[in-house]
């Protein structure tokens, strides 16, 4: 699993970089090379760039499709405890209430799990959430069980949807991109940069000779994992809609 997508930028980089300066090596120590092993060369360079491209832009498509499937899933959410915190009315006075307030406090947990990124903290907000979770489906479990009503059914069945899309949002922050699939994207990218290193011209390995296509690909890993990272890095989802919803409720 991804940790730090900052990582994955310096550890490719200099992956990368390093196998540049090795192909450019073993072109120095191999010496002049026939035309028609360079025309060679050159469709087998053509071939591996296009498929390292391809690669890479599959796989930001799944990077960019989970990012938005955690934004949907957090504007469902804050539309589910909304429609809910409405349909309290709905319940006897005394169990409206209770449930308006237990709302209020896992609205408040939910910010909390997208915006904290410590892991310790972020353990005791899902323990909290749970009890949470626990407490508002025994609130209508009562008043459903006391007058099973078609009106009461309803509330029951928006709790049910609120429960719910806690659950989808947790589901697909957990779903991230494969190991495996970095592991092929990793190994085409080093053998592109070797082979790169391989075909150019330039003499003598220096620093920094074979900078920009490392550069580039790095630049290109960092953003597929910091859009696969739902609480690292630069690009994540920010709760808009459930702090506006937050931000709502308070005035009520």
């Amino acid at each position: 699993m991804i940790v730090s997508p900052v990582l994955v930028f310096v550890l490719s980089l200099v992956a990368l970089w390093l196998s540049a300066q090795s192909g450019s090596y073993l072109r120095k120590q191999r010496g002049t090379e026939q035309p028609s092993e360079r025309e060679d060369l050159t469709v087998t360079l053509t071939a591996t760039f296009t498929l390292l491209g391809l690669v890479i832009g599959f796989t930001f498509s799944m990077a960019a499709t989970r990012y938005d499937l955690r934004k949907s899933y957090e504007e469902e959410e804050a539309n589910a405890i909304g429609t809910e915190f409405v349909r309290a009315d709905l319940l006897p006075s005394a169990d409206a209430t209770k449930v308006r307030a237990l709302l209020k406090s896992y609205l408040d947990q939910r910010i909390l799990s997208y915006t904290t990124h410590d892991t310790q903290r972020l353990e005791q907000i899902n323990a909290s959430t749970a009890q949470l979770q626990t407490s508002l489906w025994s609130a209508v479990q009562g008043p459903a069980e006391a007058r099973p009503t078609p009106v009461i059914a309803l509330t029951v069945s928006g709790m049910n949807d609120v429960l719910n899309s806690q659950g989808y949002a947790q589901a697909a922050s957990w779903n991230r991109i494969p190991i495996a699939a970095w592991a092929l994207m990793g190994a085409i990218a080093i053998f592109a940069n070797l082979l790169f290193g391989y075909y150019s011209r330039r003499p003598g390995p220096k620093l920094t000779h074979f900078v920009s296509l490392p550069l580039l690909v790095a630049i290109s890993f960092f953003l597929i994992a910091d859009m696969d990272s739902p609480r690292r890095g630069v690009i994540r989802v920010v709760p808009q809609n459930l702090i506006s919803l937050s931000r709502s409720l308070s005035t009520q």
